[in-house]
């Protein structure tokens, strides 16, 4: 098996790293009640899915 020779420098390894660091989740507004959402998914607040009411929710 073979093994590394010289180690690799701090700035290499780093280099590698840069994508690593994790993304904010990508937000949409709901058209209708205008409360932050996931792009192509019910929207939680109103029920809402491309104009129209998918799934009942219940206003308390």
């Amino acid at each position: 098996m073979p093994n590394p020779k010289r180690r690799h420098s701090k700035t290499r390894t780093a280099k590698r790293r840069t994508h690593d660091a994790l993304k904010p989740i990508g937000r949409s507004e709901c058209p209708q009640c205008h409360e932050a959402k996931l792009p192509h998914q019910v929207c939680p607040a109103c029920g809402y899915y491309r104009g129209r009411q998918v799934k009942p929710v219940d206003e308390a």
